[in-house]
């Protein structure tokens, strides 16, 4: 049997307000020094050596994930602009391929149905992130934004590892980088309306994105401070409204935030706040056109435990306000989302994430099964996930929707706002024979000592909730989180318990599996 490398101590003192600390192991914070090389190198060959047991548990177990996985596959296409937007993976890469093809008919919102291996007509590759990977131990992608116009391509690098990005610009014209180059950012840069600035985050000593700059592509003069954030507690970031009419600051700590607007046809102008920090106080912002006047639609949580939405003048933030959904102890209100003719809202009840409609003045019209403002849009599966994802346009007459369960694989919906119907898109394939049908999920409601109703999520093959009483119970793999409002919610993977159905693919797996989240309200479990 091996011996375990011991590291050497060589006590280094440290002083921070007014504590002393010793510290025997400081020396191994000099990463690039040969002798911590050497330890590491050394440690990992102990590591090696005490699991080499296990290496064809290993083998086995990852030879089964894979055999589950399609690993060619191409995402639903999203329109922007002219463009259908798409990612491609291929069976051997690392790393996802950013392409687009052309829109052929303007009026066509369905999207091109892409079959994996099969060329795109018209494709155009944006950013191969296997090439860009190509010749260092570690990539990361940390910005992609296109411009407006669809011309521009903003995207940034990390090849380190150490989460400072290189910002690059590049010509999807020509396909060629342009001489921009910024070094040091953080993820998340944005271009603007115009393609003539990109606004992009660096990052403070302690790596908390502090400061916002403007870069003017293609000029020579230094880019400029836009904003800087001194309070340590709050995280700083940019975004763009989805009208493309706003720049917005976004301002976080654990329990506050702030929002600041620029009107994106001045991006040389003065951010200003919409509502001024308060300690405690939560919101978010989506800028919506109603009636024909602009809008601030504001969720926010002073005074509503499970936030309010309301509506304020754009040109007045700090005005009037206008409440659209009041706070509901039932109801808790997660996200708002404006488009030119509708509003969705993300919102939690009975521990599930759902996505509704507003019908407001001149958007959705209301729903005579579903009285009230909030249109809920319904699925028949007694425990879901569902959200929006990935709706960039303005003007669109879809809803685009990812959706999942404990039994049923990551699934794409486009939902058709105005006649209703839900249009599958795609299901994550899973390999290997999995049928959900096999399945069942259940909740049942387990009361805690203060009375509090628990939700706990049964899933089991559909023979374990038939056995009869005196067989007794089956095996039960019991899993169970609440804290910080983190929900774990229904989902489902491929890789099998305890975080989906897909392992339990036999009858003689007879395991049920149980899980709860007394924080949250929501649940997760596996078999």
């Amino acid at each position: 049997m091996s011996t375990p490398p011991v590291a050497k101590r060589v006590p280094t003192t440290r002083e921070h307000h007014g504590d002393v600390v010793t510290d025997p192991y400081e020396w191994l914070r000099a990463k690039e020094d040969p002798e911590v090389l050497a330890h590491l190198e050394a440690e990992n060959a102990y590591t090696e050596d005490q699991l080499s047991s296990l290496e064809p548990l290993r083998t086995r177990i990852f030879d089964e994930i894979s055999s589950r996985i399609q690993q060619t596959d191409l995402s639903v296409p999203l329109r922007e602009g002219a463009w259908w937007y798409y990612t491609r993976s291929v069976e051997g890469k690392q790393y996802g391929i950013s392409c687009r093809a052309p829109i052929a008919d303007a009026e066509d919102w369905d999207p091109p149905v892409l079959e994996p291996g099969t060329p795109v007509e018209g494709e155009q590759v944006l950013l191969d992130s296997n090439v860009e990977a190509e010749g260092h131990d570690f990539f990361s992608l940390g910005t992609f934004d296109v411009s407006a116009d669809g011309r521009l391509l903003a995207y940034a690098t990390d090849v380190v590892g150490d989460e400072r990005y290189t910002l690059r610009i590049r010509d999807l014209e020509t396909g060629v980088d342009r001489p921009d180059e910024v070094r040091g950012t953080a993820p998340g840069a944005v271009l603007s309306p115009d393609g003539a600035h990109v606004f992009y985050t660096t990052v403070d000593e302690s790596w908390r994105p502090d400061t916002v700059w403007r870069h003017s592509i293609g000029g020579d003069s230094e880019d400029v401070v836009v904003f800087r954030e001194p309070d340590e507690r709050f995280w700083v970031g940019i975004g763009i409204s989805r009208s493309r009419r706003y720049l917005t600051l976004e301002l976080d700590s654990k329990i506050t935030s702030e929002v600041w607007l620029l009107p994106a046809d001045d991006p040389t102008g003065e951010f200003r706040v919409v509502w001024p920090r308060r300690e405690g106080v939560e919101y978010s912002v989506s800028h919506a056109v109603l009636g024909g006047d602009d809008r601030l639609l504001i969720l926010h949580n002073d005074g509503a435990t499970n936030f309010e939405l309301v509506s304020v003048a754009a040109a007045d933030p700090q005005g009037p306000r206008e409440v659209v959904l009041p706070a509901d102890p039932e109801t808790r209100l997660e996200g708002v989302s404006s488009f030119a003719g509708h509003v969705a809202v993300a919102f939690r009840r009975r521990g599930l994430a759902r996505v509704g409609l507003l019908a407001l003045p001149g958007l959705t019209a209301p729903d005579s099964e579903n009285p009230g403002p909030l249109r809920e849009l319904p699925f028949d599966e007694p425990l879901f996930t569902a959200h929006l994802a990935g709706n960039p346009e303005w003007d669109q007459p879809t809803l685009r929707l990812g959706y999942g369960s404990f039994v049923t694989p990551a699934t794409v919906f486009d939902y058709d706002v105005e006649s209703g119907a839900l249009r599958l898109r795609k299901r994550q394939p899973v390999l290997g024979g999995y049928d959900p049908t096999d399945y069942e999920q259940r909740r049942v409601w387990a009361p805690a000592a203060d009375g509090a109703l628990v939700p706990v999520s049964l899933v089991a093959r559909r023979e374990v909730f038939d056995r009869p009483p005196t067989a007794g119970p089956p095996p039960v793999l019991l899993y169970g989180y609440g804290s910080y409002e983190a929900s774990m919610d229904p989902s489902f993977s491929p890789r099998g318990c305890p975080f989906s159905t897909a392992a339990c693919s036999t009858p003689s797996r007879t395991c049920a599996a149980a899980a709860s989240s007394a924080g949250s309200g929501t649940s997760r479990a596996g078999c």
